[in-house]
């Protein structure tokens, strides 16, 4: 086998698996660690991944800003997965806060035909519309400074008002959860302002995000995993990444 052809091995192994071992890839080509280690160093050097003490893993990616109207019907079929992951979670009677996300629309559009008598805080609305017709949950819209891109409210008055509330459950999204460095980003400042408050007003905390937010980060930080208690996901993470959030206690939903 070439040296090119092993690297585009290697590096769809890791795109694939997240991670590999020196010694794995060495017994795989049947070549000498030395010589995989300088095949990872090459694939560091062109940006593809990151080397690690005996390994290497996937270079994280970076969340960037999107207008939340393009970004609607992008992926439907794991946000409808986690819509239901999170519908089952509510319960009668809870004061929930949705933000700005395109996956809490999907889960204000299903949970629209639901039985359960709720009350829905929101700072989209988008999602504050979906309830136009569903007389069993009680909607209230956060004010502030309506930003057009992002389509919701951020800003000074949009953090007073959310101070005023203690949540029983809120659901967040997220452009990146850094488990190795303990934080949760997104790509917007003044949204990741009222990110960081809605968790402090609330009882119950859950980041709500696709499997591939574990791997990518935004540039603003709103929040460690000590401050959350749960993180939503359409599918089961790798034993590392489960048994970091076990030991801050954050529970994985999937």
């Amino acid at each position: 086998m070439f040296m090119e052809e092993r690297l585009n091995e290697i590096l769809e192994i890791i795109k694939r698996e997240k991670k590999v071992l020196v010694k794995d890839l060495s017994e795989k080509f049947n070549v000498s660690e030395s010589m995989i280690r300088k095949d990872l160093q090459r694939l560091e050097k062109e940006g593809n991944i990151k080397r690690t003490y005996g390994g290497a893993i996937l270079e994280r990616e970076s969340s960037y800003d999107e207008k939340t109207n393009s970004r609607v019907f992008v992926d439907l079929e794991s946000k409808c997965r986690l819509g239901e992951l999170v519908l089952d979670i509510i319960e009668d009677n809870d004061v929930i806060f949705l933000d700005i996300s395109t996956t809490n629309h999907t889960i204000a559009t299903m949970l629209s035909n639901t039985s359960k008598n709720l009350t829905v805080v929101t700072n989209m609305n988008r999602i504050a519309m979906e309830f136009d017709r569903t007389p069993n949950i009680d909607v209230i819209l956060i004010g502030g400074h309506y930003n057009k891109k992002l389509g919701g409210t951020v800003g000074s008055v949009a953090v007073q008002e959310i101070k005023k509330f203690k949540f029983t459950k809120a659901f967040i999204g997220a452009g990146g959860i850094n488990v190795e460095d303990n934080f949760i980003s997104n790509f917007n400042y003044d949204e990741a302002v009222v990110k960081r408050e809605i968790l402090k007003c609330s009882k119950r905390r859950y980041i709500v995000a696709n499997y591939e937010k574990l791997y990518k980060d935004g540039a603003y930080k709103f929040s460690t995993l000590d401050e959350i208690d749960y993180i939503v996901t359409e599918k089961e993470p790798e034993e590392s990444i489960k048994e970091i959030l076990n030991n801050k206690e954050v529970q994985v939903i999937f």
